[in-house]
């Protein structure tokens, strides 16, 4: 029996390979190729900002509200990124294929989200961008409320429960964008893979969204084909 479970976990355990080189997104020390967006600091440009680098790690301070995003825009990539929250667990976002600013109730880009809300990781949601998924009503609800912007419904649930670490300890997430399919991994969990998105390349955003969010890892790298 003990034979049989570790073939089984042996074979099922996803196989990250690329011959591209992974290139950390911030260097620890300060958000250098990055820039944020924050609508409440148009008002009050004193007011402080929610993405600040602390012991070394990239940090989302979750108030106030926007996103932090890259200057550079890419395609056909591997992302990964180890979080945890830092306090009370809530919500944050992994933003892909992002372009158009506050496109969405004057503070979201144009992208497709990778849900990071405690106990929703790998959700997808669609922010005036589209994908698709097998078993859509199911997963999204039924077609005739489906849609990208406010009143729609932009969920498309993701497949597993229980793929989140507990409180406090590290999760990974690895997305992975290629032509029109997107792909989530959380912890090692198959989560997510939608296709037919209606967009394929952007910038990379990360969200301030109320709760604190530690992330210790940023990493990027070029991809060719998709992980099975």
């Amino acid at each position: 029996m003990k034979v049989t479970i570790f073939l089984f976990l042996l074979f099922n355990i996803p196989v990250f390979t690329s011959i591209a080189q992974e290139k950390s997104l911030f260097n620890g020390k300060d958000l250098t190729g990055w820039h944020i967006d924050v609508p409440a600091m148009d008002k009050d440009p004193k007011l402080r900002n929610p993405f600040i680098i602390r012991n070394g790690m990239l940090v989302s301070l979750g108030e106030p509200q926007g996103h932090l995003i890259t200057d550079a825009v890419h395609e056909n990539y591997r992302i990964e990124i180890q979080y945890r929250f830092a306090g009370a667990p809530g919500n944050c976002g992994l933003l892909l294929h992002a372009s158009t600013p506050r496109a969405l109730y004057g503070m979201f880009p144009k992208s497709i989200e990778s849900q990071m809300m405690h106990k929703n990781a790998g959700d997808f949601w669609c922010i005036v961008e589209n994908i698709e998924v097998p078993e859509m009503e199911t997963r999204r609800g039924p077609k005739e409320n489906w849609g990208t912007v406010d009143g729609k419904e932009r969920r498309v649930k993701n497949l597993t429960d229980n793929s989140e670490k507990p409180l406090g300890e590290w999760n990974t997430m690895i997305v992975e964008c290629l032509n029109d399919h997107i792909k989530v991994w959380v912890n090692g969990d198959m989560v997510n893979h939608g296709f037919h998105c209606t967009a394929q390349k952007g910038h990379i955003a990360l969200q301030a969204e109320g709760a604190e969010v530690e992330f210790r890892k940023v990493a990027l790298t070029p991809i060719k084909k998709l992980t099975e």
